[in-house]
């Protein structure tokens, strides 16, 4: 039975394999994303004491460094991440490794948790993100049955929690019959 609040609002939490990602400046998502590692910051604590109260430390909130996030799709046939990658970094066959053009290499994400509806709830804006490792293909195994893998490492200047969309509305499963 589901959790109801005292407003009658469902208070169920979301599941976390109902998401998608796309571009901020862009209205499609990237494709087959199946997996996303989680935002995670964290502050520095600054202590400090008064002059006057030599036994009893203040503490302040200091820097504040947000953890690299990772996302890892089946590889298709996009070649989006490869493409992000090379904009930081391009390999050429004569004369080894160069640095390509730095001017757009940063681009913002949205992160879009869904309900069991299909509906957008809550999104996550993630700022300034650049590809700092790329992974094109996981292991090659014969002997396995699973899906070729291509990971990016985004380090990133922070992201935002849009917020709630508004409180849910109750899902309804009509019978196909």
């Amino acid at each position: 039975m589901p959790q109801v609040s005292a407003k009658g609002i469902p208070v169920d939490p979301y599941k976390n394999f109902r998401f998608r990602v796309r571009y901020s400046d862009r209205s499609d998502y990237i494709a087959a994303v199946s997996k996303i590692s989680g935002l995670k910051r964290s502050t520095e604590v600054v202590k400090h004491r008064a002059g006057g109260d030599p036994t009893t430390s203040r503490k302040l909130p200091g820097r504040t460094e947000y953890e690299a996030v990772t996302l890892e799709r089946g590889v298709t046939f996009d070649t989006e991440f490869a493409n992000w990658a090379n904009s930081v970094w391009s390999f050429r066959r004569a004369g080894g490794g160069v640095a390509t053009s730095l001017a757009t290499f940063r681009r913002d994400l949205v992160i879009d948790v869904l309900d069991d509806g299909g509906s957008v709830v809550s999104s996550y804006s993630l700022h300034r993100a650049w590809v700092s490792e790329y992974q094109a293909l996981s292991d090659l195994d014969a002997n396995a049955n699973a899906v070729l893998i291509e990971h990016i490492k985004l380090e990133n200047e922070g992201w935002v929690h849009e917020g709630p969309k508004g409180p849910p509305a109750e899902t309804s499963f009509q019978d196909p019959s």
